[in-house]
């Protein structure tokens, strides 16, 4: 794993990181550029969904009492609300606000950032997770990561 000394290891700042560089990208190397309404409104509809999905999953934390932090070892275990559907809800509501920033900003070339934002998501932050509530939760983890999808 790289060493990431003084930086503040977070999803929302992975998001925010690749939201410039898609931006970067539209505005100076836009492949396939259109400005199209419909797309756009789609695009603020998806992250719209992005960030309806985040509060939902984030809300789940705050009842239950527990850690949002990823790097912190979880103090319960939550399989209800949004986490019945997926394991990492806050991760794809990012993902999906990604999505809908490229999509609303009409083009191509900023879609080839969605597969490294995965990535950084999967191997940063939801494996290490899984291993932490398996650690932790013992065979009632195992048993939720084997019942749950990681995404959808």
């Amino acid at each position: 794993m790289v060493d990431m000394k003084g930086f503040p290891d977070l999803p929302p700042l992975w998001l925010l990181l690749f939201m410039a560089l898609a931006w970067g990208l539209a505005r100076f190397a836009p492949l396939a550029e259109t400005v199209d309404p419909l797309l756009q409104r789609f695009g603020m509809m998806m992250a719209g969904l992005g960030v309806a999905f985040i509060f939902w999953a984030a809300a789940w934390f705050w009842k239950k009492k527990t850690t949002i932090e990823p790097h912190h070892a979880p103090g319960t275990l939550i399989v209800e609300g949004p986490y019945r559907l997926s394991r990492n809800p806050i991760y794809l509501g990012m993902l999906l606000i990604l999505f809908g920033q490229i999509m609303w900003l009409s083009a191509l070339t900023p879609a080839i950032l969605l597969p490294f934002f995965y990535t950084i998501l999967t191997i940063r932050f939801a494996i290490p997770e899984e291993i932490a509530l398996a650690d932790t939760f013992g065979d009632e983890g195992v048993a939720y990561l084997e019942a749950t999808r990681r995404w959808i």
